[in-house]
């Protein structure tokens, strides 16, 4: 992925988005990477920072449980949502894959969604998506 990031350019916080070849940076220092269980169809949501260390997951929801995706022992419901914070180092990369069963992952920041294949230009199908914090 260090190709990738070094390909997206700009100052400041940015995210980068590569799938098949193709790069994007989105201008964010923050999102919410949201997404439907492709088995249970059950909305997960998690918050990320971008940092200088990469990428850091800090609270993780989801609307339900089942099929490999229980809430944290220290989840609590707000809002009909199971929630609760992740504390973890950050991690330089985040890859993603579709397995074309769900709907796309949806990347969310200042109060809207995009799809992935939004962001990239082009349908992601089952091509793997990274993301990583834009370094340049």
């Amino acid at each position: 992925m260090a190709a990738a990031a070094a390909q997206c350019g700009g100052g400041g916080v940015s995210l980068c988005v590569a799938s098949a070849g193709v790069v994007k940076t989105v201008a964010i220092a923050a999102f919410t990477l949201a997404w439907t269980h492709s088995i249970e169809k059950t909305e997960w949501q998690e918050d990320w920072r971008v940092t200088p260390q990469g990428l850091q997951l800090i609270a993780a929801r989801v609307k339900g449980s089942g099929a490999g995706m229980e809430p944290a022992p220290e989840a609590r419901l707000v809002g009909g949502w199971f929630q609760w914070p992740v504390t973890r180092p950050p991690q330089r990369d985040l890859v993603l894959g579709n397995s074309g069963m769900a709907g796309e992952w949806r990347l969310c920041s200042g109060g809207s969604c995009r799809s992935l294949s939004e962001i990239i230009g082009h349908a992601i199908g089952a091509q793997p998506t990274t993301l990583s914090r834009c370094d340049g």
